[in-house]
């Protein structure tokens, strides 16, 4: 009990630190451009975030879209899952963040990178530290 409460006063002291970085992430021109020495090619080239829908009929439903800040490529546990953080509107696991589980079946082809636009709809249900998290039965990388 005593490591969860830690956890969580962590993630919220980082929160509230990272927010403003977080908020010019997201916003169009509204950071410092990256060197042009560290460009990178991306995936997302319309600057369209991509879009996804829970299927019809599932309960406890939610649909999020975003830029990915955080990625877990290597689950611990060994199932092959990915694990990305999207910073957005939705809010399912703290405020302006969700935390997505995409099952092997779902992994894209390449492993997104942070900054990429994705989406992902699925159940919203609680991760190992007791944190809401989608788990994934739809999602896409721009």
């Amino acid at each position: 009990m005593l490591r969860l409460l830690l956890l969580v006063v962590v993630v919220g002291v980082g929160a509230l630190v990272a927010w403003p970085q977080v908020q010019a992430f997201l916003e169009p021109g509204a950071g410092p451009s990256p060197p042009a020495a560290q460009s990178r090619p991306r995936t997302d080239r319309s600057g369209e975030t991509p879009r996804v829908r829970c299927p019809q009929g599932v309960g406890n439903c939610r649909a999020v879209s975003g830029r990915i800040v955080f990625i877990e490529s290597v689950d611990p546990d060994g199932d092959g899952d990915l694990h990305v953080v999207l910073a957005g509107k939705a809010s399912v696991t703290a405020p302006g963040l969700s935390s997505i589980d995409v099952k092997p079946s779902l992994r894209p082809a390449r492993d997104p990178r942070i900054g990429d636009r994705a989406a992902a709809a699925g159940t919203v249900e609680n991760g190992s530290f007791g944190q809401g998290q989608i788990h994934a039965l739809r999602f896409r990388v721009g």
